[in-house]
């Protein structure tokens, strides 16, 4: 059950100038805006409308493994969402100006624009020390895993317990789909679990790869297939079939930080 709203709370989507994942960002920007949010986005120059990745609503091979059409048509949504037509500066983020910050996947080259920002990172480093809730979906893990803290130096997730875009999941999609697609699903040469795992202090007690899923996504009504891992403020997930689940979660934790009144 999506928890009571008293009072509206800014929430911040950074997100590339293109190739971002269709599902981790309709999916959370619907439910966060229906519960009565605003969600600001953010790229790294500002003023325009940021493109997903279109092979995500055509189909990556013979019409399948995108978007279903249900978050298609949040999509084409969120389009017209004046907030999404005119993104702010990564540059201008001021951490005390949001409630929570959301940092969506995507595995196409246009996401290395976001996933290696040297700039992006330290503002995502700045909101973090605010102590206010953050949800990484899939790659988006992979911007806290190298985001560092200031005063020790070591990864946003040294001791934290995360989830992310599982090794089997990416090494299958490639498999399925290289004949076609070449590196497609290989957003770097190292997989994202190795990267996240590294990063932790303890990565046998702090990472959660969750069940072995096949396919079957969680949905506006059925979470479940999903699958996240909650760590205080902090609430981590695999894959796009778990972003409902993961967006609902991050209303609880907005719901338990909310300024009275």
């Amino acid at each position: 059950m999506v928890p009571a709203m008293a009072t509206s709370q800014r929430v911040l989507i950074p997100l590339p100038d293109r190739d971002f994942d269709v599902t981790e960002v309709a999916v959370p920007w619907k439910v966060l805006t229906d519960a009565g949010h605003r969600v600001v986005f953010a790229t790294e120059h500002g003023g325009e409308a940021p493109v997903c990745d279109p092979l995500l609503i055509t189909g990556v091979l013979f019409g399948q493994l995108g978007a279903v059409p249900d978050v298609i048509a949040l999509y084409r949504e969120l389009e017209k969402d004046p907030a999404f037509d005119a993104p702010i500066p990564w540059a201008t983020i001021e951490p005390d100006a949001f409630d929570a910050l959301v940092l969506p996947g995507g595995h196409a080259p246009g996401m290395r624009q976001y996933l290696g920002s040297e700039l992006l990172q330290a503002r995502v480093a700045a909101f973090w020390r605010t102590g206010k809730p953050v949800g990484a979906i899939c790659h988006g893990v992979l911007v806290l895993a190298r985001a560092r803290d200031p005063e020790t130096g070591r990864s946003l997730l040294h001791d934290v317990r995360t989830t992310c875009l599982p090794a089997y999941m990416e090494r299958l999609a490639y498999f399925l789909t290289f004949w076609r697609r070449g590196r497609y699903y290989r957003t770097y040469p190292a997989y994202v679990e190795a990267e996240v795992r590294a990063a932790l202090a303890d990565p046998a007690a702090d990472f959660e790869r969750g069940p072995l899923t096949l396919g079957a996504r969680g949905t506006a009504h059925d979470d479940g297939p999903a699958f996240v891992v909650e760590d205080g403020r902090y609430v981590s997930a695999r894959w796009p079939g778990d972003a409902y689940l993961f967006a609902r979660k991050l209303l609880e934790r907005l719901a338990e930080d909310r300024p009275e009144g």
